[in-house]
């Protein structure tokens, strides 16, 4: 096999990888990363610990990709979300797998990830760029001749270009867009481009007095009219004007489409969704039961968190002040019914700065799913998240990273 010079525009996750697999074929790769480290937006994945892929199965995983998840099938075939867990835990980083099935670093440390990247990386002689920045990819006859960088306007031939520079989310990493002004200027069509896995702005005042606030083992579903558009059990955090984690920020891939032309969109949270409304009630009536001679207000410390208390009197409108043993059957129906369908009115969603990935990106119609190549022009390759993939939260994202990275680094022949 001739040996080829191979560059990698971009040092994240799926830089790096896209890096080591092309340097493991035998290439002479060369690194470019515009930042003054590597993996700037994978330090902050995870709130810190990265959440580097999930340990589903196959079909669970193709679940969770929202966006062109036919595509991916082929690069998952060379590299699955166990082969992932192999890599890394074969790079010397041992792995546990937590609830839902993510895998995080033993060590909690988004650091060792990118330690263990940069480690291979150097090993395989992979020449590392920093601060340095790729400004033109130079097509010549139909295929890849070279890269300009800045500054000074230089030229770097080579024989194979990997473009992994990521989307437009948290741009203070660098993602500012770069990879979709390469894949123009090569005649490539871009998506819409769009925040996604976004806190939700909900109009209600009274969410400011929950900011802070966790709720586990709760139930959303976003409802547009009469028909549920999103539905999952997990984790949320309310923010000073609305509400994030883990399952809000899954309902933002879908609620997008929506917002725009659905006039009414609402998150209903079922604060306790192991129990029927019925169960409820005999679980609100016991507690009574305990506290009959306390005001109301004081009655519902077992059953909430204590933020949560005011709130829900407010909503419920029972009296704060009336005794626990003179509340009729039917205001306890209404505290019930406001249990499990605590609502929201949705307004927005977070913007760039919030998002934790872009959805839309380079068409994939326009990408061979079999080599990450581009149909427009040889010797061109896209990985991550500048393409139109994205899916939901819990490993799924950076393993679309890993897999299509590893897939274009390998393909290059």
């Amino acid at each position: 096999m001739m040996i080829k010079k191979v560059f990698v525009i971009g040092g994240g996750a799926s830089g790096m990888m896209a890096a080591i697999a092309a340097a493991r074929n035998g290439h002479r790769v060369e690194l470019y990363e515009k930042n003054e480290k590597l993996g700037k937006k994978l330090y902050i994945t995870g709130k810190g610990r990265c959440n580097l892929t999930n340990a589903c199965d196959r079909d669970t995983l193709f679940d969770n990709i929202v966006s062109n998840n036919k595509f991916f099938y082929h690069a998952y075939s060379e590299l699955s979300n166990y082969d992932t867990i192999d890599f890394f835990e074969r790079l010397g980083l041992p792995l546990k797998v937590e609830r839902g099935d993510r895998v995080f670093p033993i060590s909690d440390k988004s650091s060792d990830v990118i330690a263990a990247l940069k480690k291979e990386l150097e090993r395989l002689g992979v020449a590392i760029n920093l601060g340095c920045e790729v400004s033109d990819i130079i097509i010549k006859d139909g295929a890849f001749s070279a890269i300009r960088l800045k500054p000074g306007n230089r030229t770097v031939s080579g024989d194979a270009v990997i473009i992994a520079t990521g989307g437009l989310s948290y741009p203070v990493t660098g993602s500012t867009g770069d990879g979709y002004e390469f894949a123009r200027s090569i005649g490539h069509t871009v998506t819409k481009l769009t925040p996604s896995l976004v806190p939700l702005i909900v109009s209600e005042p009274f969410v400011k007095e929950l900011e802070g606030l966790s709720l586990r083992n709760i139930r959303v579903n976003v409802m547009s009219g009469q028909n549920s558009i999103f539905s999952d059990f997990g984790e949320l955090m309310f923010t000073r004007n609305g509400l994030s984690g883990p399952v809000i920020l899954s309902a933002s891939s879908y609620i997008l489409p929506h917002l725009e032309k659905d006039k009414e969109l609402i998150v209903s949270i079922d604060l306790k969704p192991a129990l029927t409304e019925k169960q409820l009630d005999l679980r609100v009536l016991r507690d009574f039961e305990e506290f009959k001679n306390k005001q109301f207000k004081n009655s519902l410390e077992r059953l909430l968190p204590n933020k949560l208390i005011d709130v829900i009197i407010r909503l419920c409108l029972i009296n704060p002040d009336k005794r626990v043993n003179s509340i009729t059957a039917g205001e306890r129906a209404a505290l019930v019914k406001l249990l499990k369908n605590f609502n929201f009115n949705i307004t927005g969603l977070g913007g760039f700065n919030q998002a934790v990935i872009t959805k839309g990106g380079v068409n994939v119609k326009e990408i061979n799913p079999s080599t990450m190549e581009s149909k427009l022009a040889c010797g061109v390759y896209f990985a991550g998240e500048v393409l139109d993939l994205d899916a939901l939260t819990g490993g799924f994202n950076l393993q679309i990273a890993w897999s299509s990275a590893y897939l274009a680094g390998s393909s290059i022949k």
